[in-house]
This record gives C-alpha cells, sequence and structure tokens, in this order.
C-alpha cells in the first residue's frame, strides 16, 4: 500500500543540480500518485514555490549559485514563509550539515543515494502533518487573533493572517530582548504555568507548542480582550478551557481542537466535560449556542 494517499493530489517539488537525481525521482514520486515538478538551483526553487505552491519540498543540500540551506532560509522567512516542509536530501553525513538543514527550516533530511521507499515513506508523513497544521493555521485566520509561532530564540516562524497585515509592528516587539527572554521561558511548560507579557504596544500570551517545537503566542493591543476571555469571565472557565469552548463555537471537532491547541483528544474531553459541568449544560450544541450568544452581543 502507498504510504501517499493519491486522492490528495499531491505535488513535490525536487531541486536537485544533478539530472540523474531528477530522473530517479520524478517517475519515482508519479507512481505514487504525486506530481513532480524540477528545479536546478536554490534561486529556481524559490521563483517556482512562490508561483505553484507545492505540497512537499525534496531540496539537494550542496548546488551552485544559491544551495540548499539559503533556499530553505529564503522561503521560511519573512512574514509569508511557505507552508510546505523541505527535506534535505545529501550526500553530506557530518553532523553539522544536518544540523544546519534543520536549522534553516527543513523538516527532515535522508542521505543519497536515496532509498525511494524510505523518501516516499518520510514524504507521505510529512504531507499529512502538513495538511494537518495549514487547516490550524487556517483556523487561527478565521478567528481573527495576531497568533505567531517562534522558535526558542524567539524567530518568527509563521503567523495568522492578522499577524502579516500588522508584520512590522509586530517584528519589533518580537526583537525585543525582554520578549526574547518571555518566549525562551515557555518552552516546555504548560500554559498556566506563564504569565502574559505586557509590552508598552501590546500583551504577549502563551497559547501552548507544537510537536516541532514552536512556541504559539497571542498579540493583544491596547484594551483588546480577547474572545477567550470574555467567554473565561462570563462562565467562570480556566483560559484553556475558554479556549476550548471558543474553538467549539467555531465549529471545530475535538480532533481539529487537539490539533488547533496542541492538545491530545483526551485532554479536550476533559476539557469539555469541564465546560458543560460550569456552563450547566450537557451537550456541545448547547454550550456552542450560549457561547456564541455572548460573544455576539
Amino acid at each position: 500500500m502507498s504510504a501517499i494517499d493519491t486522492s490528495l493530489k499531491s505535488i513535490a517539488l525536487v531541486v536537485d543540480d544533478a539530472p540523474d537525481s531528477l530522473g530517479m525521482l520524478a517517475p519515482a514520486l508519479a507512481s505514487h500518485g504525486m506530481t513532480g515538478l524540477v528545479a536546478r538551483d536554490g534561486r529556481e526553487a524559490v521563483t517556482l514555490t512562490r508561483r505553484v505552491q507545492p505540497d512537499v519540498i525534496l531540496m539537494d543540500a550542496i548546488m551552485p549559485e544559491m544551495d540548499g540551506f539559503e533556499a530553505c532560509r529564503t522561503l521560511k522567512s519573512g512574514p509569508d514563509p511557505i507552508l510546505a516542509p523541505i527535506v534535505f536530501m545529501t550526500g553530506l553525513s557530518a553532523q553539522e550539515h544536518v544540523v544546519e538543514g534543520l536549522a534553516a527550516g527543513g523538516v527532515d533530511y535522508v542521505t543519497k543515494p536515496v532509498v525511494i521507499e524510505e523518501l516516499i515513506a518520510r514524504v507521505g508523513t510529512h504531507i499529512v502533518n502538513s495538511r494537518l497544521l495549514q487547516s490550524a493555521r487556517s483556523a487561527l485566520d478565521t478567528s481573527g487573533h495576531a497568533v505567531v509561532a517562534c522558535n526558542a530564540d524567539g524567530r518568527f516562524l509563521w503567523g495568522s493572517q492578522k499577524t502579516v497585515d500588522q508584520f512590522d509592528t509586530i517584528s519589533t516587539v518580537l526583537e525585543d530582548p525582554v520578549t526574547v527572554a518571555w518566549i525562551r521561558s515557555c518552552l516546555n511548560r504548560p500554559v498556566s504555568a506563564v504569565a502574559p507579557l505586557d509590552t508598552q504596544s501590546a500583551t504577549l500570551q502563551f497559547m501552548g507548542g507544537t510537536a516541532n517545537q514552536e512556541i504559539l503566542i497571542k498579540i493583544l493591543h491596547g484594551s483588546e480582550s480577547s474572545k477567550e476571555q470574555i467567554l473565561s469571565e462570563a462562565f467562570g472557565l480556566t483560559l484553556r478551557e475558554a479556549e476550548v469552548l471558543f474553538w467549539l463555537t467555531m465549529g471545530k471537532t475535538n480532533k481539529d481542537i487537539s490539533t488547533i491547541l496542541s492538545l491530545s483528544p483526551r485532554t479536550v474531553n476533559k476539557h469539555l466535560e469541564q465546560v458543560f459541568q460550569k456552563m450547566g449544560v450537557d451537550n456541545r450544541t448547547s454550550a456552542a449556542i450560549l457561547a456564541d450568544r455572548l460573544l455576539s452581543t
């Protein structure tokens, strides 16, 4: 059975300056139901990616002109970084090259000569995970929140649409040494253990972390109150319970909520049990109606 669901009609971009590699990988991807595109250097890959938005990128590390590391950094930086996972293909097995690829924004690497079945299996996993993450990001865009994801050093990774619209202002906040120190303090800590950070222009709230060690932060400007805070105060909920309830009002399933908030489905169920009890209801529909009515006033 193929590791990739061919019904997804995935697009893979193969970036390599070696004709033999391109000639081997493109047919292999096609045989597993994927559309394969090719680029022969990093610069061409950047241009093509912006135009066609592939689902995954297989990137050779060492190429003339712009190498794979620089191309990856270019694609994963700025206010609108590409969402496609980048898997490095390299004959370099030295640890520093592996680390450089991951630090540049890659999610995985395979060594040459490539074992096709192993590569296809990894590609399939990364495409599925990427689509789950993109679904969560789309939900954040719909919510209207300014949410950013940073790494442990405070470097901007991606953000909701509201964040992109305010990128210049928000990037200034994120670059402040005090903010960077606060972001680092969030790593591997529960949400309840991290107090919000008040700056001159905004309040930063830690929302949780992802499996990729991304730190999710909500940014509130001025006297702006989040919808979760409104729900928390109205129904006596913890902030996390209010977040679960908010996404419930957005029509998200328990699985969606677990992905968005980086929680296990079991934890989401437990939070919903507490939410129903505190609101005096016994089902999802009643809770969503009460919460939506409050937020609509």
